[in-house]
């Protein structure tokens, strides 16, 4: 029997674990925690005071940014959460990062062996550079999609995510109506799916969070108008009971946003529920809704309208029993274990403090390229894919979900 891990799950500071309503990385990381736990390992929480996990939680803030109504630059306060952690390095066996790049120089320089899990896009604001700058640290992506641009980062695992699906409600019969869940943002998609709407003639159902200037201008303009002619019903954000029965009753869930999408939470749990997703054909949604049997891919509205008068077509029952166990909560979690297993080998095999992988000598040559030591490629310098095998596979051409 495998020994028990004591891990420290650093979580940003702006909502508690598990969240009040829709959030995204506070709601994996919860999954996460609540499996490796119910799995027998101790699992201590960095994040915001005002978290009701059960585990032990080492506040970093008083009270989750956003309940304190702060909206700024989150930095200082992620800054403060990797002090604590790195103060109490000793306890842990492996930290588990998910405050994104913010977290970089701690994950190289911690005497403990840190995670990365990446959830947001990496092809801007600085991330390539950094990525590259920071190539020895261990990184988990969220989707192939996710990864594709840094086929020399040092990737341990590729980990669609999971949640504790299956006590959804589920409808065997198709609804009236389209379900748009998520952000009022333009990289969502809310224009596309409004005018998928009037073109259907079916009512869209928005369930989102307006906070930020630009969300509450995109709102005014796009969004209100279609409130007013009935073709939207605005509900604001709904908690999970209530956004369940949602999607539950909805004829599709749409998510049109022409952004390369990391992951999708809304697309697992539309389908969790029995009901089908209409996406665009980008990002991460590629590898989550099965074309023709989960839902539809479409490049664009004229091809939503196409997949929606196809959806009737598909078998709710069928979609749910599919997705449930791909993206369980359990099924994510050993994939993670793996990884946790796999770093802290590493790092007893070549002596490393840092993470399990030996940090690159970033040397210019000649020709003005870097040069790494040990080889040419720089996967010499202490790099590994982990695999979780079968279900959990995280290599490089397969995905864990």
């Amino acid at each position: 029997m495998e020994r028990r891990l004591r891990i420290g799950m650093v979580a940003p500071p702006v909502l508690p674990v598990p969240p009040p309503s829709y959030a995204g990385t506070e709601r994996v990381i919860a999954a996460l925690i609540d499996e490796l736990q119910r799995q027998g390992h101790d699992v201590t929480l960095f994040g915001p005071g005002d978290s009701t996990i059960e585990a032990e939680i080492v506040p970093t803030v008083e009270r989750s940014l956003w309940a304190q109504g702060y909206e700024g630059d989150a930095s200082a306060y992620v800054n403060i959460t990797l002090g604590e952690a790195w103060a109490q390095h000793e306890r842990f066996d492996v930290f588990h990062s998910h405050v994104e790049q913010l977290g970089f120089l701690f994950a190289r320089e911690c005497p403990t062996p840190v995670v990365t899990t990446l959830h947001g896009r990496l092809d801007a604001f600085g991330m390539p550079d950094l990525i590259d700058a920071f190539s020895e640290i261990p990184l988990v992506a969220i989707s192939a999609s996710q990864r594709r641009w840094f086929p020399e980062a040092n990737w341990v695992g590729t980990i669609h995510h999971g949640l504790p699906l299956g006590r959804e409600p589920g409808r065997s019969q198709t609804g009236s109506y389209l379900a748009f869940v998520g952000r009022v943002a333009g990289e969502k998609g809310i224009d596309d799916a409004i005018e998928l709407a009037r073109r259907t003639h079916c009512q869209l159902r928005v369930a989102a969070k307006v906070n930020t200037p630009e969300e509450r201008e995109l709102f005014d303009r796009m969004v209100q108008p279609a409130i007013d002619d009935g073709t939207v019903e605005f509900l604001g954000e709904l908690d999970q009971p209530e956004r369940d029965a949602l999607y539950a009753a909805a004829l599709a869930t749409v998510m049109l946003g022409a952004w390369p999408e990391p992951f999708g939470l809304v697309a697992i749990e539309s389908m969790a529920t029995g009901t089908p997703v209409i996406a665009r054909r980008a990002g991460a949604l590629t590898e989550i809704v099965e074309h023709g049997i989960t839902g539809f891919l479409v490049d664009d509205v004229t091809e939503g309208e196409l997949a929606v008068r196809r959806v009737p077509q598909l078998n709710r029952e069928d979609i749910r029993r599919r997705t449930v166990p791909r993206f369980s909560a359990a099924r994510m979690t050993e994939a993670y274990e793996h990884v946790y297993r796999a770093v802290l080998a590493r790092r007893g095999e070549d002596g490393s403090r840092r993470g399990g992988a030996t940090r690159p000598d970033r040397r210019r040559g000649g020709n003005g390229r870097t040069a790494t030591a040990g080889g040419d490629s720089p996967r010499d310098g202490g790099r590994f894919e982990a695999s979780s095998g079968g279900a959990g596979d995280v290599g490089a051409e397969e995905v864990a979900g």
